[in-house]
This record gives C-alpha cells, sequence and structure tokens, in this order.
C-alpha cells in the first residue's frame, strides 16, 4: 500500500496509533554541528519510537561525496530492520520540529522502495502541542524484514544536477545567503550551481514548522518554474535540507529528484563551475 499523503497531523497519527494498523515510528532528532540528541530522545519520545542517528545511520562517511552522502544500501537495511520496519508496515518519521531530518530518513526509506511512510507535520513539538504523551521508556522494537531496493524515486549526481539546471529546474533549498555566496560557514567555497534557482526550503513552513497548504506550495514553487512541466531537482548544502524540499514538493503534487551530495560535495571539485549573486547564472 502506499501512502496518499506523504505528511500527516498529531490527530491523524494518535488515531492511526489506536488503529488495528499501528505504524512504526521513528525519532530522528538531529542538529547540525549540534549535541547528540540521544539523550533528548531518552528523556522523553514518542511512546514505542526508535531512535535512529541521522549522521551514523542514514549517512555514510563524509568526504569527497559530500558531508552527509547516502549510507550504503544494505547498512541502511540492516538499521531499519533492528528499528523494526517491515516492508508492509507503515512507518511514521519525526524530529525536533524543524523536520529537515525527519525528511532525510523519508527520503531514504521512499528511495530504497519502501511504499508507506510519511512525516510528523510539525515533529515532537507539534505533537505535544496537541496533547500527545511522550515516554522515557526503553523501546526494544521486534525485528522488521525490510529489503532496500534502491532506485524507486529519483537521484541526481553533479553531472545530472548540472543538467536539470540547464533542461529543466533545479532548486537551492539553502539559506538566500549561501545561495548568493555572500556567507559560507560550512562549505569551501560560497555561491551556486550555476542555473539554479534560490527557493530555501524555511519558507515552505509557517512559524510553527509546519508545512504551508499545498496549494499556497503549488503557487511557490510553480512562481519558479516547477509546476509539473520541466523535470525538477533539489539541492542543499548535504543533502539534509533538500530533502525537506522535495518533500515540500510532494506535498504541492510535484514530483523531483534529489542530488545527495548537493554543494557539500559540488563545492570540494575546483574544476566545477560556481556562480554567485541573486541571478540563477
Amino acid at each position: 500500500m502506499t501512502a496518499t499523503t506523504p505528511i500527516l497531523s498529531p490527530a491523524e497519527l494518535m488515531n492511526e496509533l489506536a488503529g488495528s494498523r499501528p505504524p512504526v515510528l521513528l525519532d530522528i532528532r538531529w542538529q547540525l554541528g549540534g549535541p547528540d540528541q540521544r539523550p533528548a530522545y531518552e528523556a522523553g519520545h514518542l511512546p514505542g519510537a526508535v531512535y535512529v542517528d541521522l549522521d551514523r545511520e542514514l549517512a555514510g562517511p563524509a568526504g569527497s561525496g559530500g558531508r552527509h552522502p547516502l549510507p550504503d544500501p544494505e547498512a541502511f537495511g540492516t538499521v531499519m530492520r533492528r528499528a523494526g520496519v517491515s516492508a508492509g508496515v507503515p512507518v511514521v518519521v519525526y524530529d525536533g520540529g524543524q523536520g529537515w531530518a525527519a525528511a532525510r530518513a523519508w527520503w531514504l526509506l521512499r528511495w530504497t522502495g519502501h511504499e508507506d511512510v510519511r512525516v510528523l507535520d510539525g515533529g515532537l513539538a507539534a505533537w505535544t502541542s496537541a496533547g500527545g504523551d511522550v515516554s522515557a521508556e526503553r523501546v526494544i522494537p521486534h525485528e522488521g524484514d525490510f529489503k532496500p531496493n534502491p532506485g524507486a524515486v529519483g537521484l541526481l549526481d553533479a553531472d545530472g544536477a548540472a543538467a536539470r539546471a540547464r533542461a529543466g529546474v533545479l532548486l537551492d533549498a539553502r539559506a538566500g545567503e549561501r545561495y548568493r555566496g555572500e556567507v559560507e560557514p560550512i562549505d569551501p567555497v560560497g555561491g551556486h550551481i550555476p542555473g539554479a534557482l534560490s527557493a530555501p526550503t524555511a519558507e515552505n513552513v509557517g512559524p510553527d514548522g509546519r508545512f504551508l497548504p499545498a496549494d499556497v506550495l503549488r503557487a511557490r514553487f510553480a512562481a519558479l518554474g516547477a509546476s509539473g512541466g520541466s523535470p525538477v531537482g533539489v539541492y542543499c548544502g548535504s543533502g539534509v535540507s533538500g530533502a525537506h524540499e522535495v518533500l515540500a514538493l510532494e506535498v504541492a503534487g510535484i514530483a523531483s529528484d534529489l542530488y545527495a551530495g548537493s554543494w557539500s560535495e559540488w563545492s570540494c571539485d575546483p574544476a566545477r563551475p560556481v556562480a554567485t549573486g541573486p541571478a540563477p547564472q
């Protein structure tokens, strides 16, 4: 069964958890450059949720492929099975509220063939605001049977991203000042892939961290040329916030492909061109 929508509300999740086919819950709390979030998970999480570490389990070793290259599919499958994920059982992922880390897990599960995975809109913050319970109990899940089959959704490499910018739409999900090259706090060079359009993923959500309505997102992306008529690609700094933009596009009903290596891979090769300023070129 394929999930009909990539996100769900706290109320919808409460109903599903009380039903006959409750989803597996994965806690993907993470902070870029911040402390390990496992202690926060252990202090309180959705009842039954299993913690998954983004840096160690949803990414491979950093290097020429970027700061968060895709994990080895078999290693990812082992992590998912250990967390209780099975092919025929729905999965709901959440994080602290920003949505980026949860979207990374959502995208990886989709890419490796899981057909029923969704993101809790607004994450843990929305859950507790809606009166949802949290628990500090240790969770020992039953081993799942999920076997990854990569390639179920679109993935771009550096050459593919460059081509998408020329013949299609390539969206840069980072903050506008990083796109323009005014600041670059992490990667070796500031700027953007020539031809890419600035579309900060932070503008896809409201102040509460929940996605804007689908029609509002659809209008936003249409103004950028992403309306479904041309192939769409997305990148960010290292393939995390870009996954959140892919999720926003899906909420709007627009298919897109993720350049997982993103700017951290692109910018580490001095032979690749770099554009700066507010214009795509």
